[in-house]
């Protein structure tokens, strides 16, 4: 029962859940994207069961002017923008605001980026099958700039695989992907972190030991 009791224990859980919910032998060779910082535990436990490597994307809000919450768009690594333009037009947003907010929000990525990448080169996706992951959506604003993102790097397939969202942002976005998988779309759903009894921020550092792990398990294999 939403609301009193928690869809997961934390996000490992719900990353292991989400792992069985996976058909592996559809997936030739499987690549999996994380959204730092919370995706990326959800994201390893699907790495690992696939022997999958592991990488991150990272999608930026661009907020309105005056409320950094309110998301009008958010952009991508390479500069994909993806904009709200009945919200942009309702807020009477300029057109410099949205090129400054953007270019502000690039230098951010990169900047992220480089602190969990390390000395380690982004992952080659072209004719693979990605597999985007998340701890949860709430508006769909930011994984839908990560997908069109990915789509410009030409992968054999694209999958959405999310522990829970609610069922109007999944319905968003099942036409920008070939596959989406989610554990539970519950009703009513205020934010990701009620359905998880342990919601924790994420660190850099928890971040990076997954990457690194994940890079020597694949190395293995």
């Amino acid at each position: 029962m939403i609301g009193e009791f928690s869809l997961f224990n934390d996000r490992r859980e719900a990353g292991e859940i989400l792992a069985e919910r996976i058909e592996k032998p559809r997936l030739g060779n499987p690549v999996v994207l994380v959204i730092p910082r919370g995706g990326v535990v959800v994201g390893y436990e699907v790495a690992r069961r696939l022997r999958a490597p592991l990488d991150v994307i990272v999608p930026r809000k661009i907020g309105a002017p005056g409320n950094p919450e309110l998301a009008i768009g958010a952009v991508a690594e390479d500069g994909t923008l993806i904009l709200d333009s009945n919200l942009i037009d309702y807020l009477e947003v300029e057109k410099k605001y949205i090129e400054e907010e953007k270019e502000r929000q690039v230098r951010e990525i990169k900047r992220r980026l480089n602190v969990y990448r390390r000395e380690s080169p982004r992952l080659e996706i072209e004719g693979r099958d990605v597999i985007i992951v998340d701890d949860g959506i709430a508006t769909g604003a930011t994984i839908s700039a990560a997908i069109a993102s990915v789509k410009r790097r030409k992968p054999a397939s694209l999958t959405l695989a999310v522990p829970v969202a609610p069922p109007s942002a999944i319905e968003k976005l099942r036409g920008k992907v070939d596959h989406i998988i989610c554990v539970s779309m519950p009703k009513p759903f205020f934010a990701i972190g009620q359905f998880y009894r342990d919601f924790r921020q994420t660190t850099d550092e928890e971040v990076v030991r997954l990457l690194e792990k994940n890079r020597k398990e694949v190395m293995k294999t």
